[in-house]
């Protein structure tokens, strides 16, 4: 209960104080390229339900009838606002609203699409016990996680499925078995002094 009370306030002072930011990024992906400003994707969430994440639109409008589910090393579907809001990690700053709404916490393990959740194992899917997060120690350690893929990879899923996925569910594990509101907090400092 305290920990939703904390994303609560913490995303609604973050919403006002972020708008202008909103305004001009909105402005700006919808001057780069066409179509709508939020990219919104289904997401499995705590208990294994599904939700929408938020994000600003990074990629072409059409990016996931184009390419792979996941992003490459590389993707030429990013945009060239899209470049910076991904390497500034402002794209991220609409699941304040996933957040404030209770689908996501500010710390937790990421959210995955509904086609890598169906490879997790039993204990992996212990990972869904929690609400997933914006900030939580597998973001800060796989900051810059597209760096990881080879250049020669075919199958971005299958990569990541293999070499990728399993370390972060175990860290997201990890996690999950020593969480507490101070951890939380270290987080999140974390988080935004990388970013």
């Amino acid at each position: 209960m305290l920990k939703r009370i904390f994303d609560f306030i913490l995303s609604l002072t973050g919403l006002s104080l972020l708008w202008p930011i909103f305004l001009i990024v909105a402005l700006l992906v919808k001057i780069d390229s066409k179509g709508p400003v939020f990219f919104k994707q289904k997401r499995v969430g705590k208990d294994g339900k599904l939700f929408k994440v938020y994000k600003f639109r990074t990629m072409v409008a059409n990016a996931p009838l184009i390419g792979s589910k996941l992003t490459r090393k590389n993707d030429t579907r990013i945009t060239k606002i899209g470049h910076i809001l991904r390497w500034l990690k402002i794209d991220e700053l609409p699941q304040l609203i996933n957040v404030l709404t209770g689908k996501m916490s500010f710390i937790g393990p990421r959210p995955e699409i509904p086609s890598v959740v169906e490879f997790y194992s039993p204990k992996q899917r212990k990972v869904l016990s929690v609400k997933p997060g914006i900030i939580g120690p597998t973001q800060i350690l796989h900051r810059n996680e597209l760096e990881k893929y080879p250049d020669d990879v075919e199958d971005t899923q299958d990569y990541y499925l293999k070499n990728i996925l399993p370390e972060k569910l175990a860290i997201d594990l990890e996690y999950i078995d020593r969480k507490g509101l101070l951890k939380d907090i270290g987080y999140l400092v974390k988080g935004i002094l990388i970013t």
